[in-house]
């Protein structure tokens, strides 16, 4: 009996979905390689199939976590640590859901913590968690700070994101190197313009 896909907060509609085999997913790849109008059993492409199932495997990889597994514990050792905790330039890649082609930027996170905190890590990896979806990057912002809201409880979080998307640069409209940008703000960081300025200023965007 084939697995059932896995239920995610924010689509529980497609609990009934149902995994295509292995074998679904290789013969899926072949059809749009004759659909391109190439030969899939000519000798560069016999293994194409296989090799890009594969590949959606590690790329998609997110659909298998949740964010209360990435996050994992949290720390109530502060000692009295109440500022902001940045971290910024975090790498990342995602696919555009309407295209499925790759989004390339950057994640900047910060939160105010209200006697707990999280290892560094735990926050990139996050973001790579989501990133490795399908996507919009508005979306993905909303994801990352709501992951962290429910889990830490701060006073506050700010999710940046700026990322190039290759859907605009290698087909459409064919706009090279335009980035775009996306934040949200939330708990205190949602009402104080002064802490907002501050964020901007400590990841560069702002003078």
């Amino acid at each position: 009996m084939e697995a059932v896909v896995k239920k995610f907060p924010e689509k529980p509609e497609d609990d009934d979905l149902q995994r295509p085999s292995r074998a679904e997913a290789e013969a899926a790849v072949a059809t749009l390689l004759r659909w391109i109008g190439e030969n899939p059993k000519r000798e560069g492409l016999k293994e194409t199939p296989k090799r890009v199932v594969k590949a959606y495997e590690e790329l998609f990889g997110g659909y298998g976590h949740e964010p209360s597994e990435v996050l994992g514990r949290v720390f109530e050792e502060v000692a009295g640590y109440n500022d902001i905790v940045l971290v910024k330039d975090i790498s990342f890649h995602t696919h555009c859901e309407h295209h499925m082609v790759p989004v390339l930027g950057k994640a900047h996170v910060a939160y105010l913590p209200d006697g707990k905190v999280l290892g560094l890590s735990k926050i990139a990896r996050l973001v790579d968690m989501f990133g490795r979806r399908l996507q919009t990057q508005e979306a993905m912002t909303a994801q990352i700070a709501d992951a962290l809201d429910r889990t830490l409880k701060p006073r506050g979080v700010a999710v940046i994101l700026e990322a190039e998307h290759l859907c605009m640069s290698m087909r459409g409209i064919r706009s090279h190197g335009s980035s775009t940008y996306t934040g949200t703000y939330r708990g205190v960081f949602a009402d104080d313009q002064v802490q907002q300025d501050r964020i901007l200023r400590l990841i560069g965007l702002s003078a």
